[in-house]
């Protein structure tokens, strides 16, 4: 007979074979021999019963046939130690193996030193063994059975079983029970009849059609293989053929021969050739993948070549403890995923297995091979022998629109029509209607033919269909019972075993016949997910909600998520996971305005059966879109740019009820103080200092852990962000977090707060509303106790108080773990009033800080620096003090410079130090060692992948055009994170930089971001974690360079519509033209009438009576009081101050208190409309308040059309004196009128005054406008204010022209009629001023020039500064006859009067030897009683009742003293002679002021007078008696 016959398995000579298939080592070793004989270490045939004493330990006590010491088995025999021994026990050579073929053996490794045993095979022709199965160590003491895939080998070949002694082998290695199982190759047939079958032409085999050209030898000649198409097949041992990587997903397939990297996982051959000189692909498993990392391997593009469809073979390897999932998609639409064929989880085994997938597809497709990263190293996931069967190649490319799902609907004749194809023809008329009025809710076709086949208002399944709703899988896998998805189910069909789980009711009637919709989990594996989902939505309404019922019980039910999807891309809205008892509940999810969207409900899987997810009675409620507005708003309702109308109380609330989000637009909503998103911090509101924990700032796209909300309520998907607290061990039971809003001034009316909780799980604590004003008086708003369902929830509260109050929210921990209270979208009304509303407003008179000149702050070094100095990136201390705290350049070696962490985060930047034993730096970059110091992203015991930690700079004012920052930053494989630069302003944030990946090296590396040109800006570093519990990544050594504007000249400023000053400097649009000079060289108050001519703006300096026409302004007859027109501030100002107006102006508009009553508010209007501009219009005016119980309120409104008041400016009371300024944005949807209102509250003695009303020109066009040049020849000057052009020789001639009397402004100091004095200074008004009143901290020109050249030095106790050298003037040497001071001699002014208004707040003017000195009243100090005291610490009061004390003392000695002297003066009164000074022993020392014969010491002063008795000249009584008044 042929050799090839010799060792094939099947037996045929008549005596059988010398090479068997099963061998229990019985009779002989069947042909299995040791190889490598001779040193001491063989594998030998034998039985316990027959070795000596002194080898019986080194064999099994039994044998696995029978299990006893009679039966035999091949087991290694050690006669003495060497490194070099090797057991090698061969097998016969076999001649070949058909490709289901398996060999399984019993083996035993036991003992502490037994060492590793390893199957290799040899092919003949190859000189490279296969290692085909191994054992690495002590298997017990007992038999193990093993279990090879041999498969199709066409070549002889041999096994041999490996051992290795390397000296210190010391235990029992054994094998018995060898067999070969399905190694036949199909026997020869007489016939091979049918379609599905084929016969082998020289084998005569009959095998299956699947098995042709599979890349497997089946038939045993290769015929099967024949006449393939090579296109169609890939075994990958020249690369992977015509099979592309996918670019969208996380990494590559590897192509591999031999084992892979990983012991325990993956296949050590290839299938094709079945050794490990054959390749396969695989996924490495290892880092840098990450649970569920994906990748994919795409097909060439194919079509089918019957109706019938095509298959897909290939071979499929998953072996591994941490296997995760392998699956088949087929796409037909470019960019997309792809409908899932197929797909399996966990470890198969160590072998290939076949399989193969009928497909159906009309158009072209493709196939993509996905393979998951399980959660471990031992995942590696191998495919092989990939191979597809009538099908053929298709030469284009697939197409990238995503079509619309298939409508299940019997296809329907139109009726005649003539629509076209962006139009729907309704099924009973042939009516057209737009497309985008398909499916949104509202029947538009007489026929309702247009929501026919669209998702249900209501759908309750109580007539057993699915309301349109549809799973995404094909029809084959619909018939697959084993698949987890969704179906309809009662109480009538739960089987066995499913009846503490699954509803024995629905929820629509409440009974067992009642139907409902549930994922059947007696199905599937752990983690699988069914979907089922709508058909397109064309768009909602903005009140849309979807409200359902679900019912999850069960030990380990899974979780349900609904998600919005819209093209390609999902949202998560809404989700819940595990066990929530027996009973259905209610959920509500917010949709509110969408378009071509469709709504998922997605199942997964829980870890067993036990526990469904079922869904009933889903409705869509208000979705349908608004209609056309056919109506005018009424005055309680917004006005929106489509013309609907909203409730003003939805006005700026977070939430897009207009539908095209009108009502919450930036210009019209501001920064309004009280209200927040939390898309990036607290905003206004602060977190509580004394409480037990916080709330905490969270990104919806963090996956939740627990109850939390799984969207926020804002932005309703993954990238919004809320704040909560959560019942987590090992916190206490009800401790608080709290957080509190700014102070609410007490003078609000209407005013309300509106936002939306969360309160979900089991171990809800509370959540509480206080109310606490400023006397600590409390009032709870709102309580809530316990759990409030799984979905956010509106809450709206009215506000009121007797006095300034505060909101806090406190939240408190359950008794639980499972329990989160969140809150998002907090609303305070604009009717609420901040009890300090102007903050970024210019004053007239800054209040003063510490022992600087009013209006200035203290440097450290001593000096003196404006507010409006700080942040500008110029060191104006000369030590930095001004920038220190801005968040600015940095090293960290001396603090953060400023640098501040959010106070909403789980994480924070931290400084710290290098250590290489953390995951921060090992080493700082600044000094380069430990010591140094660094900012890095701490780690926390709870941190998850996604969180974010952000580092704010202080706010700074402007930067210039080539402004840059660098910093340098460590990210490393240990140092994790990702870092990003934001740039917050006035617009919104800005991402400008990013960084997340890993440095080759452990170094620093530098990164450089040009800033450019920004106004009101802060720096935000975001670090986010990339990994859960990481952290380190780190920043060092930020730089700001050629940031300052000092100097800087451009032509283009940061904003389109800013003012570009001659000088070349950049200041925004509204401060042209508004009464004062914002550019240096005054350019931007020139050329104003086109502004001052506006309708509504007015300088009040009518020579009319009536002034509301000449205006155009309107009284409101429904008001108290009236404006009226005045020309003097009342005589109970600190101020002389009178009009605003510039030149000869002397009128303003006014309104005071004569008695106290209620509700006295005085309104006046624009009379004519403004036309309908969004961001475009500005009011500016000037304001003067004498409101010493700061009770007055100045308010400024839009009003509508409709008669909607809002408020848009607000100011109440002030301490402040002196004209202030005022100004603010205005935008409408409609035509709308400007309000100013003074509410004076009842209260006596308040005066409140309006000058010099502005509106920009875009107010009146409701656009941009073009200012218009000036109209005036060139010999003519053109009035500032007034339209008005005057001979241009009339400039600066000492007499004003111009009605504004802008033609005598900006004058050089030269002879005119109107000279001042030699010690006088001359305003730009004309006024003169006593020269002592220059820099001395209190402007007291109209604006400001007393004080604008001034330097840094303070100057107190009475001495004065002189400008031309810089230095102080002591007290003692003014009014002394002779000039110190030679600019204007200030020490010599106004030696013998006091100044008009010299002392301020309330101090008394007293003329004294050195001039006029003010005696200042408590709280107050300076030479002009201009300073406040701060109030003292304990401690400093502490000391001053010690000196008190002292003084005492010292009084009482002082007393005894004097008596004592008067008694010696009447003494003296015999004695005709006079007392000389130098007889001291009845004179005394003045203790305050030392000795007395200092002259500077004993002038006539309130404080301390020389005493008459000893006086060099005599006095009257008379004269004594005044000094004492």
């Amino acid at each position: 007979m042929s050799s090839s016959k010799v060792c094939d398995f099947p037996p045929d000579c008549p005596d059988g074979a010398s090479c068997v298939s099963e061998c229990d080592f019985e009779a002989d070793s069947c042909g299995w021999f040791e190889a490598a004989a001779g040193d001491d270490f063989d594998w030998t045939w034998g039985s316990p019963s027959k070795l000596s004493a002194s080898f019986e330990l080194q064999a099994p006590l039994r044998d696995h046939t029978h299990n006893t010491i009679q039966g035999h088995f091949m087991f290694i025999l050690k006669k003495n130690n060497s490194l070099s021994q090797l057991a090698k026990l061969q097998s016969p050579t076999f001649s070949q193996t058909g490709t289901g073929c398996t060999l399984s053996f019993w083996f035993y490794n036991c003992g502490l030193s037994v060492g590793a045993a390893e199957l290799q095979l040899h092919m003949e022709e190859a000189s490279e063994s296969t290692v085909l199965w191994r054992v690495l160590y002590n298997q017990g003491d007992q038999w193990s059975q093993a279990t090879v895939q041999l498969g199709r080998l066409a070549q002889p070949f041999r096994l041999s079983l490996h051992k290795v002694s390397l000296g210190v082998y010391d235990g029992v290695s054994a094998i018995d029970d060898v067999r070969f199982e399905n190694c036949l190759l199909p026997p020869a047939v007489e016939s091979c009849e049918g379609p599905d079958r084929f016969w082998c032409p020289r084998t005569k085999a009959c095998i299956e059609k699947l098995q042709l050209c599979d890349l497997v030898d089946d038939c045993g000649d290769r015929t099967d293989e024949a006449d393939c198409v090579p296109e169609l097949q890939c075994n990958f041992e020249n690369g992977i053929c015509n099979w592309e990587q996918d670019t969208e997903d996380d990494f590559d397939w590897t192509r591999n021969q031999g084992s892979t990297s990983t012991l325990n996982t993956g296949p050590m051959k290839d299938n094709t050739l079945g050794t490990a000189k054959g390749h396969y692909l695989y996924i490495e498993s290892s880092e840098p993948q990450v649970f569920q990392h994906r990748a994919a391997l795409l097909s060439p593009v194919l079509n089918a070549t019957d109706a019938e469809g095509c298959t897909f073979r290939f071979f499929y390897h998953m072996f591994g403890k941490h296997i995760y999932r392998l699956a088949v998609y087929q796409r037909t639409w470019n960019n997309t995923r792809g409908q899932l064929l197929w797909h399996l989880f966990g470890d198969q085994g160590n072998r290939w297995i076949r399989k193969h997938l009928n497909i159906s597809s009309r158009r072209p497709f493709q196939i993509s091979v996905e393979a998951s990263v399980g959660d471990g190293f031992t995942g590696d996931i191998a495919i092989d022998d990939l191979s597809f069967m009538d099908c053929t190649l298709y030469p284009g490319n697939l197409p990238v629109d995503l079509p619309t799902p298939p409508e299940t609907s019997v296809p329907v004749t139109l009726p005649p029509h003539n629509c076209t194809d962006s139009e729907f023809v309704c099924r009973s008329d042939g009516q057209c209607v737009g497309n985008i009025q398909k499916c949104d809710f509202r029947y538009d076709c007489p026929d309702k033919s247009d929501e026919s086949s669209c998702a249900m208002e209501v759908c309750s399944f109580e007539k057993r269909n699915l309301c349109k709703w549809y799973q995404p899988v094909s029809e084959n896998l619909m018939e697959n019972s084993n698949i987890f998805r969704w179906g309809l189910g009662n109480g009538f069909s739960i089987h066995h075993g499913e009846e503490n789980h699954r509803p024995s009711v629905d929820h629509t009637t409440n009974t067992t016949n009642g139907w409902y919709l549930y994922a059947d989990s007696s199905n599937g594996k752990f983690g699988d997910q069914a979907d089922i989902l709508t058909p397109v939505i064309s768009r909602t309404g903005p009140k849309c909600t979807l409200v359902f019922w679900t019912h999850m019980n069960g030990a380990t039910v899974g979780s349900l998520q609904v998600l919005s999807k819209k093209d390609n891309a999902t949202s998560k809205l809404w989700a819940q996971s595990g066990q929530q008892g027996a009973q259905w509940k209610k959920v509500e999810v917010f949709l509110g305005v969408h378009s071509h969207i469709q709504i998922v409900f997605r199942a997964k899987r829980g870890i067993s059966y036990i526990g469904d997810v079922a869904v009933d009675d889903i409705s869509f409620q208000d979705c349908s879109p608004l209609l056309s507005a056919e109506r005018m708003c009424t005055a309680q309702e917004f006005t929106c740019a489509n013309k609907h109308c909203i409730a003003k109380d939805k006005l700026c609330d977070f939430v897009n009820d207009c539908a095209d989000n009108s009502d919450e637009n930036a210009f019209i909503c501001g920064t309004s103080s009280g209200c927040c998103d939390f898309e990036f911090d607290l905003c206004s509101w602060e977190q509580e200092q004394d409480d037990d924990l916080d709330w905490n700032l969270k990104a919806s796209s963090i996956p939740a852990m627990g109850t939390e909300p799984a969207a926020d309520h804002t932005l309703r998907n993954s990238s919004g962000h809320y704040i909560f607290i959560k019942s987590l061990f090992p916190q206490q039971r009800m401790i608080a977090a709290r957080i509190s809003s700014p102070v609410i001034s007490g003078r609000s009316k209407n005013c309300k707060i509106i936002f939306h909780y969360h309160m979900y799980g089991n171990g809800i604590g509370a959540l509480t509303l206080i109310q606490v004003s400023v006397s600590n008086q409390t009032k709870v708003l709102l309580n809530l106790t316990v759990e409030q369902g799984n979905f956010w929830q509106r809450e709206e509260l009215s506000l009121s108080g007797d006095e300034d109050f505060q909101l806090k929210f406190e939240g408190r921990v359950g008794k639980g773990h499972g329990g989160d209270i969140a809150l998002d979208d907090i609303v305070l009304t604009k009717n609420c009033l901040s009890s300090h509303h102007i903050k970024k407003e210019e004053l007239s008179v800054p209040l003063p800080t510490g022992s600087c000149p009013q209006g200035y702050r203290e440097c450290q070094n001593g000096k003196c620096y404006k507010p409006e100095q700080s942040c500008d990136f110029v060191d104006d201390c000369g030590d930095y003090t001004d920038e220190n705290e801005c968040g600015g350049s940095c090293t960290f070696e001396e603090g953060r410079c400023g640098w501040q962490n959010s106070l909403a985060e789980n994480f924070d930047w931290i400084l710290g130090v290098g250590s290489p034993q953390s995951l921060r730096p090992p080493r700082d970059h600044t000094l380069g060692n430990e010591n140094g110091h660094f900012l890095y992203l701490e780690a926390t015991p709870v941190g998850l992948q996604g969180e974010e930690a952000h580092l704010k700079s202080g706010l700074w004012h402007e930067s210039s055009a080539a402004c840059s920052m660098s910093f340098w930053y460590f990210i490393s494989a240990k140092a994790t994170g990702s870092i990003q630069i934001l740039i917050k302003t006035e617009k919104g944030l800005s991402k400008v930089w990013q960084e997340s990946k890993q440095s080759a090296e452990d170094r620093w590396q530098k990164a450089v971001i040009l800033l450019g040109k920004l106004r009101n800006f802060e720096v935000i570093f975001q670090g986010i974690r990339t990994r859960d519990l990481g952290g380190g990544a780190a920043i060092d050594d930020i730089e700001f360079e050629n940031c300052m504007t000092v100097g800087e000249t451009s032509e283009i400023c940061p904003e389109a519509t800013d003012f570009l000053c001659h000088d070349k400097k950049c200041i925004a649009s509204h401060l042209v033209c508004d009464y004062k000079p914002d550019c240096s060289d005054r350019s931007d108050e020139a050329h104003c009438s086109q502004y001052t001519s506006t309708t509504g703006s007015c300088n009040f300096e009518t020579t009319s009576g009536n002034w509301t026409t000449v205006c155009s302004l309107t009284q409101d007859s429904q008001d108290d009081l009236d404006w009226a027109i005045g020309s003097r501030i009342p005589t109970e100002a600190l101020s002389p101050d009178s009009d605003h107006t510039p030149g000869s102006g002397q009128h303003f508009l006014y309104v005071n208190s004569s008695g106290p009553k209620e509700g006295f508010t005085a309104r006046i209007t624009t009379s004519q409309y403004f036309p309908a501009s969004v961001g475009m219009c500005a009011v500016r005016f000037w304001f003067y308040t004498i409101d010493p119980s700061s009770m007055g309120v100045l308010k400024v409104y839009t009003v509508e059309e409709s008669g909607l008041n809002i408020l848009v400016w607000s100011m109440i009371g002030s301490e402040r004196t002196g004209w202030l300024y005022g100004h603010t944005p205005l935008s409408s949807n409609s035509p709308f009128k400007v309000a100013f209102e003074a509410d004076l509250s009842g209260n006596e003695n308040i005066f409140i005054a309006l000058d010099d009303i502005s509106f920009t020109p875009e107010c009146a066009f409701g656009g941009p406008v073009t200012i218009q040049p000036s109209p005036c020849e060139a010999d003519q000057f053109s009035c500032v204010y007034t339209l008005q052009c005057v001979p241009l020789s009339g400039k600066c001639n000492g007499q004003e022209d111009c009605v504004d009397g802008s033609d005598e402004m900006d004058c050089s100091p030269s002879p005119s009629p109107q000279l001042c004095g030699e010690i006088e200074f001359q305003c730009s008004t004309s006024d003169c001023i006593p020269s002592l009143l220059l820099c001395d901290g209190v402007p007291d020109c109209r604006f400001h020039e007393d004080e604008s050249s001034c330097s840094n030095e303070s100057c107190s106790d009475g001495a004065l500064l002189c400008t031309s050298s810089n230095s102080c003037i002591p007290a003692h040497k003014r009014c002394d006859g002779f000039a110190d001071c030679l600019d204007l001699q200030p020490d010599e002014s106004s030696c013998l009067e006091c100044p008009r208004g010299y002392c301020r707040n309330g101090g008394t003017c007293i003329v004294e030897k050195i001039g006029p000195m003010c005696r200042c009243g408590p709280g107050w100090k300076g030479n002009r009683c201009h300073i406040k005291v701060n109030p003292l610490p304990a401690e400093f009061t502490n000391t001053q009742n010690n000196i008190w004390t002292l003084l005492g003392v010292g009084l009482a000695f002082l007393v005894t003293h004097i008596t004592v002297t008067i008694l010696c003066f009447l003494a003296n009164r015999k004695v005709p002679v006079r007392k000389r000074k130098r007889s001291v022993h009845c004179a005394f020392v003045n203790p305050v002021y030392g000795n007395g014969s200092n002259p500077e010491k004993t002038e006539s002063s309130v404080y301390s007078f020389s005493n008459p008795l000893y006086d060099a000249t005599s006095r009257s009584p008379e004269t004594i008696s005044n000094h004492l008044k």
